[in-house]
C-alpha cells in the first residue's frame, strides 16, 4: 500500500511485486483549512483503497510526503502544506488502518528519497549500486542509495542536495543558508533570476516558460538555465566525490525542459567532476514521471521494512 503527500495532491494505490498499480486514486489536497480536514483526505484515500479485493493481501504501507520530514519520529511540515507542522501522518495513518482492522508495518519518507526508491527499483538508477537521484521542481531534493540501500539518514533527510552550498557569497536561501542549490537552480529560482536581468515573458513567467524562451535562443533565459545546470553539476560531483555515487538522476518539472537544463549540467560536470573516479559519472533524466510518488513509497517500504 502506498500514499503519496504533496502540495497539490494526496494520492494511494496497491503497488504489486512488479511495480504495477492497482486502485489508484486521489484526492486534492486541501488549502486553507486545518490540520484535520488534510488529514481526512489522507483517509479518504485510503477507504478508497481498502474497497479493493486486494486490500487484504497488503503486508506493507509506504507513506511518501513533501517535506521537511522527521523519519525518527514519523512526522512530517510540508513546506506547501501551511496546515501540517509536525503532524504525526504516520501514526495517524497507522491508526487509520489499524481501525479498518489492518494492521501493516508503516514507514515514512520524504518525497526525494522515495523518488530514490522507485528509480533504483524500477527506473533510470536499476542496476546500479551508488546513485543520486534528485527532484528539481519548486524546490530541488533527492536521496541517496549507497551499496544497493536506500540511505536516508537519522531523520530521513540524507541527499538533500537541495541545500549544499555552492556559491559562498551567494543570496539567502529560505532555508537559513546561503548560496544552496535550491535557490539558483529550482524552478522558481530560474525564472526569479531571469526576470531580475530583464527577460520579457511572452505570458508564461516560470521556469517552463524560461525554457521555452531558452530554446527559442533567448540569451537571458540560456544564461538562466547556464546558471541552473552550474549549480546543478557543482552538488552532484561534490556528492559524488563523497559517497561515490556513479550516476545522477534528475526528474522534476524543470528536468521536462530536457537538453536546456541536462547540457549545461554535463558541460559543467566535465569541470567539477576531474578527480579520477568520478570522470565517469553519468548524469540522465528520471525514467518514472508522475508514478515516481508512488512507486516510490511502495519501494521504500519495501528497502525499509522487513518482509
Amino acid at each position: 500500500m502506498a500514499i503519496d503527500i504533496g502540495g497539490t495532491k494526496i494520492a494511494g494505490a496497491l503497488v504489486h511485486p512488479d511495480g504495477t498499480m492497482t486502485a489508484a486514486t486521489r484526492r486534492p489536497t486541501p488549502r486553507g483549512t486545518d490540520a484535520e480536514a488534510v488529514m481526512a483526505a489522507v483517509t479518504e484515500v485510503i477507504a478508497d483503497l481498502s474497497g479493493s479485493a486486494l486490500w487484504p493481501s497488503a503486508v506493507r504501507c509506504g507513506i511518501g510526503s513533501a517535506g521537511p520530514v522527521d523519519t525518527s519520529r514519523g512526522t512530517v511540515s510540508p513546506v506547501n502544506i501551511g496546515a501540517w507542522r509536525q503532524f504525526p501522518v504516520q501514526a495517524r495513518v497507522a491508526a487509520e488502518l489499524a481501525a479498518r482492522g489492518t494492521e501493516l508495518p508503516t514507514v515514512l519518507a520524504g518525497d526525494g528519497v522515495a523518488m530514490t526508491a522507485a528509480e533504483h527499483w524500477l527506473g533510470a538508477a536499476r542496476g546500479h549500486a551508488n546513485a543520486l537521484c534528485m527532484v528539481v521542481s519548486t524546490g530541488v531534493g533527492g536521496g541517496l542509495i549507497l551499496n544497493n540501500q536506500l540511505h536516508p539518514g537519522p531523520t530521513g533527510n540524507a541527499g538533500h542536495i537541495g541545500h549544499i552550498s555552492v556559491a559562498f557569497d551567494g543570496e539567502r536561501c529560505a532555508c537559513g543558508g546561503h548560496g544552496c542549490v535550491e535557490s539558483i537552480a529550482s524552478g522558481t529560482a530560474i525564472a526569479r533570476w531571469a526576470l531580475a536581468q530583464g527577460w520579457t515573458p511572452g505570458g508564461d513567467a516560470t521556469a517552463a516558460g524560461v525554457a521555452a524562451a531558452a530554446e527559442a535562443g533567448d540569451p537571458i533565459a540560456r544564461a538562466a538555465f547556464d546558471r541552473a545546470g552550474r549549480a546543478l553539476a557543482a552538488a552532484i560531483a561534490a556528492t559524488a566525490t563523497l559517497v561515490e555515487t556513479d550516476i545522477a538522476v534528475i526528474g522534476g518539472g524543470v528536468a521536462a525542459s530536457g537538453d536546456t537544463l541536462f547540457a549545461p549540467i554535463r558541460r559543467h560536470l566535465a569541470a567539477y567532476a576531474a578527480l579520477s573516479f568520478v570522470k565517469e559519472l553519468r548524469v540522465v533524466p528520471a525514467a518514472l514521471g508522475t508514478d515516481a510518488g508512488l512507486i516510490g513509497a511502495a519501494a521504500a517500504a519495501m528497502m525499509l521494512l522487513p518482509a
